[in-house]
């Protein structure tokens, strides 16, 4: 079986869209049936009488128009349903409450294998916010960290348009569906995270926005990031849900503080009394996080190893002195690195095309190419595009 086998994607399309179900409900199902989502929803539907009307109605009859439309959509280059049971799944949400059992991904799914930093903040930012926000993005990207946020208005927009124009690592997680933009206002920035970062989203597509979809996607910035920096945040801010779950999941929150008489600083002021790190500096925070950087190579490798990766010997040193890749030497004697090489080329390739060529999974190559990516051997090019750098 292939990773795009059109039965298995429909069969995880149904389990995604059963009401009621939820990521807590599919996982028990899937842990259940040993990872098969197969045999997971063919219980499902032999336990269907315990569930409610609506659930009961659905797996008895899908909407087959939507389930189409939603093979359509990830039939589209650069659009992929990352499941928790493949080897590149985040390791890192697999320690929080209520993990994700799926992630839509428009753009390049191995960013969210890199260690990374979340910078949020107010929607309505003062122009020395979007200044820090833009900083911060800037010096953490240049020490090696994706940046990762909302793609909401103010500071989240700003950290993401930072990296972007510095050519840097930048993924926005979404409230709504992939194929959603919200706000409204953000389509040329969605635009750009496509191509050059990556949208995710844990709800399907043509999921609207809705307020309590806020918070379930706070859980999975936090999730994915090594630390979450708070910029500007009102009392009643968002960001403070986003801080809060960052510090029960574990993770470092740091915040930036501001004049006693500014509104926006009463939410950063908050967190520094109860327990955040007050930081003035984008290296407090690499420094702190470098540790923790590390154990995210070693946990990804152990993951990649135990599913059969040739990859995980490399994979767990992504993690180097400043939080990134310190000197990667476990490609140059690997004969998959080698053929992968060979079959790059010297000319931009696309992710399905390597393989097709190669006959490998997009997980594995996405892993090893990041790998290259790291060594500088090869670089990302929007549309899921790979090439291999001069001199290589």
């Amino acid at each position: 079986m292939t990773m795009d086998d059109p039965d298995e994607l429909r069969a995880w399309l149904i389990a995604l869209r059963t009401p009621g179900l939820g990521p807590g409900g599919l996982r028990e199902q899937l842990d259940a049936a040993g990872g098969d989502i197969r045999a997971a929803l063919a219980q499902l539907r032999r336990d269907a009488a315990r569930l409610d009307e609506p659930a009961q109605a659905w797996l008895a009859r899908p909407d087959e128009a939507r389930l189409d439309a939603d093979l359509a959509w990830l039939a589209v280059p650069g659009h992929r349903l990352l499941r928790c049971t493949e080897a590149d799944f985040p390791p890192q949400l697999e320690h929080i409450p209520q993990p994700p059992a799926v992630l839509f991904v428009v753009g390049d799914a191995g960013l969210l294998l890199y260690p990374q930093v979340a910078i949020v903040g107010a929607r309505g930012a003062s122009a020395v916010g979007l200044t820090h926000a833009r900083a911060f993005a800037l010096a953490l990207a240049e020490a090696g960290f994706a940046i990762t946020s909302g793609m909401a208005d103010g500071i989240d927009g700003a950290a993401h348009v930072a990296a972007l124009d510095a050519g840097a690592k930048t993924l926005a997680v979404v409230g709504t569906g992939a194929d959603r933009v919200y706000p409204r206002k953000h389509h040329a920035l969605a635009r750009r995270l496509a191509a050059q970062g990556a949208l995710v989203s844990e709800f399907p597509p043509g999921t609207p926005a809705r307020p309590d979809h806020f918070p379930r996607r706070n859980r999975i910035i936090a999730g994915l990031a090594l630390g979450t920096l708070v910029v500007e945040a009102g009392l009643r801010s968002g960001s403070l849900i986003t801080a809060r779950l960052a510090a029960e999941q574990g993770r470092e929150v740091f915040a930036l503080p501001g004049s006693i008489h500014h509104p926006l600083a009463r939410g950063c002021h908050r967190l520094i009394r109860d327990g955040a790190r007050l930081v003035e500096s984008a290296a407090e925070i690499v420094e702190t996080l470098t540790p923790a950087a590390r154990m995210l190579g070693g946990d990804l490798a152990a993951r990649l190893e135990a599913a059969g990766g040739g990859e995980a010997a490399a994979l767990s040193r992504i993690a180097g002195d400043g939080g990134v890749a310190c000197g990667l030497d476990g490609t140059d004697g690997s004969a998959g690195y080698r053929r992968l090489l060979t079959e790059l080329g010297h000319e931009p390739t696309a992710l399905d095309e390597l393989v097709r060529r190669t006959g490998q999974s997009a997980a594995a190559l996405s892993s090893m190419l990041l790998m290259l990516e790291l060594e500088a051997r090869v670089t990302s090019l929007p549309g899921n595009r790979y090439q291999r750098l001069p001199g290589t």
